[in-house]
């Protein structure tokens, strides 16, 4: 996985107005923990540009005033309408130790399901993935070639190199969406079909009641 570094200055303030200064001036207000202590810091705001604003997971070597910091990202707000960086968090590393991270799916291939017109729906863009660190994935690679009408891929179905998927098993990665038209005529034809079965079924109905009517007829 890759690496993205970022430079930070440690804070001897941690109020919102100091917070908010931070920010007008270009800064992320960020925090590490996962050590021996947390350590409030922080980094000029275009630093985070390949590490936020990406479809890869990474890992991050932080550089605080000199002291040296693995880790990944742990959490992460934006503002609801500005959407700039308001507070990053950081979870720090240790070789052995296992991790969790959320890592990005990458759908890759034709669904047949699609070619026929289909809808391909998304239902997971993130998998959680427990891990060590020489292990993490930068991304899960998702096959879509057997994606077809009526099926989906579920988190169960999903090969596990090294790592552990947190997901439940059962939960659905991605499905096609069939198109009203196709699904109208579907129910066309199940409408036919049941027509036909219950004509079928009464069909033999008469058959048996006449039957049982020739037997009775006979006995007498």
């Amino acid at each position: 996985m890759k690496t993205v570094e970022i430079i930070g200055f440690k804070r001897a303030n941690l109020g919102k107005s100091e917070s908010r200064r931070l920010r007008l001036e270009g800064n992320v207000p960020c925090v590490i923990y996962g050590g021996e202590e947390q350590v409030h810091f922080h980094a000029p705001m275009y630093l985070f540009r390949d590490l936020v604003y990406s479809d890869r997971a990474h890992f991050v070597t932080l550089n605080i005033e000199g002291d040296i910091y693995q880790a990944i990202m742990q959490d992460i707000q934006f503002h609801p309408v500005s959407e700039v960086l308001l507070h990053v968090d950081f979870l720090q590393l240790f070789e052995g130790k296992f991790v969790k991270m959320d890592i990005p799916v990458h759908f890759e291939g034709t669904s047949p399901g699609v070619t026929k017109g289909g809808t391909l729906i998304k239902k997971r863009r993130y998998l959680k993935i427990k891990a060590l660190p020489k292990n993490m994935p930068e991304f899960i690679e998702v096959r879509l070639e057997k994606l077809d009408f009526g099926r989906s891929i579920k988190v169960g179905e999903i090969n596990e190199v090294d790592f552990e998927i947190l997901d439940p098993k059962i939960a659905s990665v991605a499905v096609v969406e069939i198109p009203r038209a196709l699904r109208g005529k579907t129910a066309e034809e199940e409408a036919e079909e049941l027509e036909e079965e219950m004509a079928a079924a009464e069909a033999a109905e008469g058959a048996e009641g006449a039957e049982g009517a020739a037997e009775e007829s006979a006995e007498s």
